[in-house]
């Protein structure tokens, strides 16, 4: 089993960047397709991104957000870009043997970490 440890969330004004990293322990790393979630206070949990062979991003990230992978690593990372303060939320990575669930948001997705925080002030 993976074990998923994310980081760097923390406190940005609005317009400017963070970039969030997700770092795998556990079983080998390069199976599975990962992905970024986040939920914000009072909000159903929302897919931003994930990445496999290819990548894909939800609408409301698209052209600002980047999800990458570094398997020698075993970290994915998510730049955000041009952050707005609706981006404010507590992100979570998951991972998953199954490309089609990950893109689809499923809750029972094999592996999850325990979130960070991005707080985006206006």
């Amino acid at each position: 089993q993976v074990q998923l440890v994310e980081s760097g969330g923390g406190v940005v004004q609005a317009g400017g960047s963070l970039r969030l990293s997700c770092a795998a322990s556990g079983r080998t790393f390069i199976p599975y397709n990962m992905g970024w979630f986040r939920q914000a206070p009072g909000k159903e949990r929302e897919f931003v991104a994930a990445i496999s062979y290819t990548t894909y991003y939800g609408d409301s990230v698209k052209g600002r957000f980047t999800i990458s992978r570094d398997n020698a690593k075993n970290t994915v990372y998510l730049q955000m870009n041009s952050l707005k303060p609706e981006d404010t939320a507590v992100y979570y990575c998951a991972a998953d043997p199954i490309w089609n669930k990950v893109v689809a948001g499923y809750r029972n997705l094999e592996v999850w970490g325990q979130g960070t925080l991005v707080t985006v002030s206006s």
